[in-house]
């Protein structure tokens, strides 16, 4: 009855459907973790805002590596800007997704260590090698609100850390490679400034916390598909048998007998 599943056909076909009932259910899985790191980090960014700012020193130190806890966290700084070792990162968008370039400014610290100053966004130069028309920081000593962010890395970031940049231009915001190039002791990780507000440079916008994405609905969809095989693994096994028999059946009946030929007048 059901001998045709030993066919080279059917055999290929079933061992299809075996292979691609596992993989739905993973991807299925796999959108879902993604579903729940997005609320996690939701909830993370959301708890650090409202939360009260803190003097920056005593969530990192020179070499420290922000933890996924403390990022977005709100901070302080008073220190002097350190203009003369102030650089530019290339190819960063606004919140209009325009291209242009981010203003890194060291802050001096009032111990005398650093902490990097991510001022906001500005557009960058008709030429790519010159360094962009850049608003001067304040003078003198200054205090400055704003979130804690990690260092980039490629790794995290998927940017490329290309060399031979023009002078003042770098690619990552990357404390070790500015304590490198200045010689200061370079608190880890980087401020996102928030406050004095400024229009230029144009300031980063506070992250996206109320959207979740569709990973639960893509979930969902790979789930659905992989009750979908088997019920359509049955249907076909079905329709076949059908067809089988009915093909038998009239087998056994043998062909018709033509219809007489009509008498000739």
């Amino acid at each position: 009855m059901y001998r045709f599943l030993l066919s080279r056909q059917w055999v290929i076909l079933t061992l299809v459907a075996l292979v691609l009932i596992p993989v739905m259910i993973k991807l299925g899985f796999w959108q879902f973790h993604r579903h729940e790191r997005r609320v996690a980090q939701n909830a993370l960014i959301a708890d650090n805002l409202k939360a009260k700012a803190v003097p920056v020193e005593t969530l990192t130190s020179p070499g420290h590596t922000v933890p996924r806890a403390d990022y977005w966290q709100k901070v302080t700084a008073t220190g002097t800007f350190d203009t003369a070792h102030e650089v530019v990162v290339r190819r960063r968008t606004n919140a209009d997704d325009k291209v242009g370039m981010l203003v890194l400014t060291p802050l001096v610290l009032q111990d005398g260590r650093t902490v990097l100053v991510n001022r906001g966004w500005v557009p960058a130069a008709p030429d790519q090698k010159a360094y962009p028309e850049v608003p001067p920081a304040p003078k003198g000593e200054v205090t400055i609100a704003g979130r804690l962010k990690a260092d980039e890395t490629t790794g995290a970031s998927g940017i490329k850390d290309l060399r031979g940049l023009p002078d003042r231009q770098v690619m990552l915001i990357n404390s070790a490679q500015q304590a490198e190039l200045t010689g200061a002791k370079v608190l880890g990780g980087y401020i996102e400034q928030t406050d004095p507000v400024t229009e230029s440079p144009e300031q980063i916008p506070e992250p996206d916390h109320d959207s979740i994405g569709a990973h639960m609905a893509y979930a969902v969809q790979w789930w659905l598909f992989a009750a979908g095989v088997p019920v359509g693994w049955v249907i076909l096994v079905r329709r076949e048998r059908r067809d089988q028999e009915e093909a038998r059946r009239k087998a056994a009946e043998g062909p018709e007998a033509p219809e007489p030929a009509a008498a000739a007048v």
